[in-house]
């Protein structure tokens, strides 16, 4: 027993309990709100806020700025897939769609600019001394697209959302945020589960209010 408590809290000896008990609320409710998504329930926007809210005080703290940048960002798409699912269409629920050919060259440029903003912000803050860095930048430009496309209801947000994930458990895990990074492992399996729920809803109607 004692060598399973020392696994997960071993990273934690010697900081603020409260920033502990603070990471841990923060990932139930990240976990909550991903299934919530899968269960494609609008749910999904204000536990996010919160565990996203908390994430950017926690990050903050830690000095991982990329992190808490795209926290913050996540919030404030929180806000807006919220408002957007919310909005009727001819009195029927929002419907999952897939995105458009036409739309990919926005996203493409959705990514490089994320990935110049973060890299801009490291710069200033001379964060590029460790390798950490240079793969946080790519997981934020990810991360970016996969929040944009899922608050416009496109399916293909699941794809940006497992790559994410599966870097974001060993990067994580060394960072020293392991509850974190047990996290992603279930974002990773409830994501699988929400691609598949997701494209079987590609077809169906959307269902009246």
């Amino acid at each position: 027993m004692k060598a399973v408590f020392d696994f997960f809290f071993e990273v934690y000896y010697g900081q603020e309990p409260y920033m502990v008990v603070l990471e841990m609320i923060a990932v139930f409710l990240g976990v909550l709100s991903v299934w919530l998504a899968k269960k494609e329930h609008i749910g999904v926007f204000p536990t996010g806020i919160v565990s996203t809210g908390i994430f950017v005080y926690i990050l903050w703290v830690y000095g991982l700025l990329g992190d808490m940048l795209i926290n913050a960002y996540y919030t404030a798409m929180s806000l807006y897939g919220w408002w957007y699912w919310a909005r009727p269409t001819q009195e029927k629920e929002r419907p999952i769609s897939l995105v458009h050919r036409g739309e990919w060259p926005y996203i493409i440029w959705l990514f490089v600019c994320a990935v110049v903003f973060v890299v801009a912000v490291y710069t200033y803050f001379d964060k590029f001394h460790v390798w950490t860095a240079y793969v946080d930048t790519f997981t934020t430009a990810v991360f970016f697209v996969a929040m944009f496309l899922m608050a416009k209801k496109k399916w293909e947000h699941w794809h940006f959302w497992i790559l994410g994930n599966l870097i974001s458990i060993p990067l994580y895990w060394y960072k020293g945020l392991t509850f974190t990074a047990v996290q992603y492992i279930l974002f990773t399996i409830i994501a699988v589960q929400g691609y598949q729920t997701w494209k079987n809803s590609l077809n169906k109607p959307p269902a009246p209010l």
